[in-house]
């Protein structure tokens, strides 16, 4: 996907229409995308009616077309007129597709756009367009907020989907007025906008799709921009073809040097993920005495031990690397033990743990010039090469450098502060001035070519702010370059598999730990029925779920995802009715809506939910008209877990949101 200011998509709309496709034409094309990507949506959710948020721009007008549309697919539809004159002509084709329309200046106490929103499973958000400047206006400001309070007080609030960007969200710089609604899905028009991917106005775009605007296939104006925000299609084109013949060796020899007493996990995290992506083998040089404790927990690799001192390499250490890349310094330098056992080696990563020891930045010195194969300089890696004059022409290029914005500032001299302020700009200047490709890490890290193309990768979260991510993206880098990939090819590749082992591994870890915690639970129930009477349990995984139910057995019934809507209505109805029922074990999301539960007043979390709102809309089935106690809500969590950190950021994300509501209120 493109990544494109507000300034570069204008100037390619200005094109295309000089070259035969008219602004009418882009914006009906625009609109037309727009709707099949909600109509889908509709079909694959039941969803059937919509209200629009129509300004006098051409967001507005995009939004028109795809009311259109969408009335002619069946859907029921509803525009709210902001500011826009009702003799347009997209108006009158939208009426003659059976649209119904009501202007904002005439809505007394908002009670049209109250209905229109209660009645609507969509809200589309085309208020405002990309060239907007902040502050909002006045009218525009209204109606964001009201819109956004009426929304807060729905049981189950309208799929909000903005067109090209969220109106209030400054396209380029990511700046967001107070009144900006935030998107459950942003179909942006031929190209991402750079400021949705910067912060704050990241956390209000949602899922991003990009929407084809039949731009022409040759423009000057869309050749020239040398940015692209990465998707799984890109990644995944880049990745290396495994046949079905292929042995350990066709996928290359990762050579990793790695590790210090003080930082034991750097190399066994990088060395395990280039095994995880794909390597078909690995050789670890390691400080002699990390040996024992990493050789069991990567049985495949080869070892390089290398001299140290007290657990870091030495500067005698370059002899025993230099050796295995048949270059031979004298045998007395750790540098010697690496370079004579990289004769197979196809990749060579350096860093990961190194520590800051002045013999280990000589074994540095010693062995950056003698490395003729692809090059990975990361952490301590990139601290040590800042001591080398004129480093940047001493390692073979291009090589791959992955600093974070702290070791940027150390290898350019620049603050940390200008550093994150100017992320891509920065780091294309130094991938080109250097000659080497540069993985800026950090929300929305950057990868910089020293041909200029850079990609951003539009992800921003906190699964990957913990110790060792670092280690594990080199390894996975390293990995792809010993399987051939180019430079920057291999750097942009790792990402997909980066965030799918931080992903997988936290999912594994709750998995693990709300198995741990099923004992507790049952405890914990069994205290409750047998003092209080009916309780209501809330898990996300089916197996707690199962689990759960199995133990009490009758005394329980269980709904979540996979059940039939009769099967749902029949655990419902018997736990409402039936007093040997003792028992509600629901899944959070598919326990979460649509049903009653007032047989109980008390309701228990054995796991928690990332979406504040997905357990309010849990723990509100016992707050239904009918419920005659105080309903008392618990969760259950382990004290230093998973579970203790998801309790903190969902205790921050509710204060954000009660001090939103707080403001919309005054």
């Amino acid at each position: 996907m493109k990544l494109v200011t507000v300034t570069q998509m204008r100037s390619i709309e200005k094109e295309a229409d000089a070259k035969g496709v008219s602004y009418a034409a882009l914006m009906e094309n625009a609109g037309r995308g727009f709707a099949e990507i909600v109509h889908v949506l509709g079909q694959e959710n039941g969803w059937d009616e919509v209200t629009a948020l129509v300004g006098s721009g051409n967001n507005g007008g995009d939004a028109l077309v795809a009311l259109e549309w969408l009335a002619q697919a069946g859907w029921r539809t509803h525009a709210y007129l902001v500011n826009r004159k009702k003799d347009d002509e997209l108006i009158a084709r939208y009426l003659s597709a059976g649209g119904e329309l009501y202007e904002a200046a005439v809505d007394d106490n908002d009670e049209t756009l109250n209905a229109f929103l209660n009645e609507s499973d969509v809200l589309v958000d085309g208020l405002l367009g990309t060239g907007i400047k902040l502050p909002l206006k006045k009218e525009a400001a209204q109606v964001l907020e009201k819109t956004n309070l009426i929304l807060s007080q729905m049981e189950v609030p309208a799929f909000v989907v903005a067109v090209d960007c969220p109106s209030g969200v400054d396209c380029d710089t990511g700046e967001v007025a107070d009144e900006t609604i935030p998107a459950d899905l942003t179909i942006t028009m031929a190209a991402v906008k750079q400021g949705l991917l910067k912060l704050p106005a990241f956390e209000f775009v949602g899922e991003l799709q990009v929407a084809d605007i039949g731009l022409p296939e040759k423009l000057d104006a869309w050749d020239a921009i040398r940015t692209e925000a990465a998707d799984w299609d890109m990644v995944s084109a880049l990745l290396p073809e495994r046949m079905p013949a292929s042995h350990k060796g066709t996928f290359g020899t990762a050579f990793v040097v790695a590790g210090s007493s003080s930082y034991t996990g750097a190399a066994l995290l990088a060395g395990s993920a280039a095994y995880r992506v794909g390597t078909g083998l690995v050789t670890m040089a390691v400080p002699e005495p990390l040996h024992t404790a990493l050789a069991g927990h990567i049985p495949e690799a080869t070892w390089v031990l290398l001299p140290h001192e007290n657990g870091f390499i030495s500067d005698h250490a370059a002899d025993n690397v230099l050796q295995n890349l048949q270059v031979f310094p004298p045998p007395s330098s750790a540098a010697w033990a690496v370079l004579q056992n990289l004769e197979r080696a196809t990749a060579f990563l350096i860093g990961p743990g190194l520590g800051d020891k002045l013999s280990t930045q000589k074994f540095v010195e010693d062995l950056i010039p003698a490395i003729k194969i692809p090059v990975i300089v990361d952490a301590d890696g990139l601290r040590h090469l800042s001591q080398i004059v004129d480093w940047h022409k001493k390692l073979f290029a291009p090589a791959v450098l992955t600093p974070h914005p702290g070791e940027m500032a150390v290898l350019t001299g620049l603050s940390k502060d200008e550093i994150q302020f100017r992320r891509e700009e920065i780091a294309i200047k130094f991938a080109i001035d250097w000659g080497h490709v540069v993985v800026l890490k950090g929300a929305f890290t950057v990868i910089a070519s020293p041909d200029g193309r850079s990609t951003i990768i539009p992800v921003a979260t906190p699964a990957l702010a913990r110790a060792g991510t670092g280690d594990a993206l080199a390894g996975l880098i390293v990995g792809l370059r010993a399987q051939g990939l180019d430079a920057y090819a291999a750097a942009v590749g790792q990402l997909r598999q980066a965030y799918s082992v931080a992903f997988e591994e936290m999912a594994a870890i709750r998995r693990e730990l709300a198995q741990a915690k099923i004992p507790f639970v049952i405890e914990h129930i069994s205290d409750i029925v047998e003092s209080n009477g009916k309780v209501v349990i809330m898990a996300h995984h089916r197996e707690v779920v199962d689990a759960l139910q199995n133990h009490f057995g009758l005394a329980a019934v269980k709904l979540y995802g996979g059940m039939s809507d009769v099967e749902k209505e029949n655990s419902v109805t018997r736990f409402q009715n039936d007093p040997t029922c003792k028992i509600f074990v629901g899944s959070i999301r598919a326990a979460g809506v649509g049903i009653t539960l007032t047989a109980a007043s008390k309701v228990v979390f054995a796991e928690l939910d990332w979406t504040p709102a997905n357990m309010m809309q849990a723990e509100d089935r016992c707050h239904r008209i009918g419920q005659t106690e105080s309903v008392l809500v618990q969760h259950l969590v382990f004290d230093g877990s998973l579970d203790a950190r998801m309790a903190e950021i969902l205790v921050e994300k509710m204060e954000v949101i009660g001090a939103a509501l707080d403001e919309t209120d005054l």
